[in-house]
């Protein structure tokens, strides 16, 4: 499954791309992340806690930052297996900031693989899933930057 989209951050491009990646503000723009742990400054490990359909999850994920170009891209390279479940999610998010006159432009691409239980839940709950976190993501990051503007 392949996702793409763009929001607006109210910031500078390089504010934007040093929050994007600091991971403990990252993992705070996304509903479920718990346990999340620095290995190195380009791999992590979380737990992902989420329900999709009426069946709860909890991912054991990998992260690592495979290409990073200040402040204009980032590319990540994620793996994940269900706790005490069959299967597998890996995916690959590509993040290009650009300056507007509103702020930055965050335009992302994610290509997302899911095999086992996952891939039996079928693709339009998933995109659907994927979706609301999608709007969570945006809706959590537009807020944390609308904050910290309004705190200066």
């Amino acid at each position: 499954m392949k996702f793409t989209g763009s929001i607006t951050v109210p910031a500078p491009r390089a504010a934007v791309f040093d929050k994007l990646n600091d991971p403990q503000f990252f993992a705070s723009c996304v509903q479920g992340v718990e346990d999340l742990e620095e290995i190195d400054p380009t791999h992590y490990k979380a737990v992902l806690a989420t329900k999709i359909a009426f069946i709860r999850f909890r991912f054991d994920i990998s992260v690592e930052i495979i290409e990073q170009v200040r402040p204009e891209r980032v590319v990540a390279k994620s793996e994940g297996k269900p706790i005490g479940s069959a299967g597998r999610l890996s995916s690959t998010s590509s993040v290009i900031l650009s300056e507007t006159s509103d702020g930055t432009e965050v335009a992302y691409e994610i290509d997302m693989v899911m095999a086992g239980k996952l891939g039996s839940i079928g693709q339009p709950v998933l995109k659907s899933k994927a979706r609301e976190m999608e709007k969570e993501f945006a809706a959590n990051l537009i807020t944390a930057f609308t904050h910290e503007e309004a705190a200066t």
